[in-house]
This record gives C-alpha cells, structure tokens and sequence, in this order.
C-alpha cells in the first residue's frame, strides 16, 4: 500500500523540482542510490522498471527506504500496461510513471488514489490524461518533443497543466533555466545525475553533492 498519497505525491514533486530516475539490477547498488539522493534532499525518486526481476529489486528498496529513507516518495517507471501497475502497486509503490498514455493504467491508479503520470507528445495528449485524471503529465522523450519551447508552447491554452519532462535534462544551470522558464512542474533526470568514477563506478559521495548543487540551482531559478 502507497504511503503517500496522489496528492502529497504532486505537491513534493513541485517542491523538490527533481525526480533522480534510475535502475540497476542490484539491490545494493540500489539503496546507496537512494540514501545517496535522500542525503542530498531529494524526495521524490523513480524507479525504472527496465530489467528482469525488477519488481523484486523494487520490492526490496521499498522496504529499506521505509526504514532508512522515511520521507521518501518511491516510485516506478517504464511502466506500460495495467497488470504491471497493479504488480507495483502491490509492491508499495506511490507513484506510477509511463512513457506512454494508456487509460487502462489510469483505472488501476484511479481506484487505488495513486498519482499516475503518462507520458504524452502533444496537447491532445496532454488533455486526455488530465481527463483521465493525471494531476502530473510526462513529456517523452523530452528533447525530441519539442524542448522548452514545446512546454512553453503548452503552457499557452493550458497554463493549469502541470508537466515533467524526461529525457534531455541535464544538471547544469542553462538546460535547467531552460526548463523552469517555461514552466515545468519539475524535471526528471537519469543518468546525467548519477556520478561515476574514473574505473566506472557509482560515486555516492559525488551524487549526494551533485543532487545539492542541482536542487540549489532549480531553488534560485525559481527564486
């Protein structure tokens, strides 16, 4: 069962600006991940559904970030369909984000008050999902839709609707400035974010300072 509700759901994405989206097959990659972005004030994290057994992994990171991440909101993406919905939120997931819009997920959400954010290309979309009751809509791949410039586009006839852009956001001050200027609800961002080292891996120390320098910067241009 969800933890947070659709609505806290909304209202903290608007307040962090930042949903870190990531996926690794290892659980333990995976909370270091996590308490890597908490410790550097994120608290709205998706988790992609890209891998074999991910609903597992997913299963065990929901429990550990009850735990050791309590103000958390823990997600999934890469979501499709309406049976893989229900499977995560089945696994306590408060959130369900897909690259495409399908009404059937919108059900399995509905009943259950569960924030659903499909992804969308284009105002008719966009207008569908919120009929569908989508109170966050994604645009995919962000770059490829249009940009800013499409966002801003949108925003025209529809300046009550709140978008999160996945796919060509980047932790620097001028894609950033970009995006909150033409009104993004906030932003999702993959594997730019996630720092490595020289040999390739995961530096959880680096990703904690990166994910304060980039909440500091989405704070000021909306300042």
């Amino acid at each position: 069962m969800a933890r947070f509700t659709r609505i806290e759901v909304a209202l903290k994405m608007k307040e962090t600006g930042l949903v870190p989206v990531f996926y690794h097959k290892d659980i333990d990659v995976c909370k270091k991940i996590l308490k890597a972005c908490y410790d550097g004030g994120i608290r709205v994290f998706e988790f992609t559904n890209r891998g074999d057994y991910a609903h597992e992994v997913f299963n065990a990171l929901t429990k550990y970030a009850t735990k050791h991440t309590p103000e958390m909101i823990l997600g999934v993406g890469s979501i499709i369909d309406a049976g893989t919905t229900s499977l995560y939120i089945q696994n306590g997931a408060n959130f369900i984000v897909s690259p495409i819009l399908n009404p059937e997920m919108a059900k399995v959400c509905n009943r259950r008050k569960i924030a659903w954010s499909p992804g969308c290309g284009s105002l008719t979309e966009i207008s569908y999902a919120e009929e569908l009751g989508a109170e966050v809509v994604k645009i995919f791949p962000g770059s490829q839709v249009g940009g800013p410039s499409f966002v801003a586009a949108v925003k025209g006839p529809f300046p009550w609707t709140s978008i999160m852009p996945t796919g060509g956001v980047e932790p620097t001050i001028d894609n950033l400035k970009g995006w909150f200027s033409a009104g993004v609800h906030c932003v999702g961002m993959g594997s730019k974010l996630f720092v490595k080292d020289a040999n390739g891996n995961f530096n959880y120390k680096g990703l904690t300072q990166k994910a304060k320098d980039t909440l500091e910067v989405i704070f000021n241009l909306r300042t």
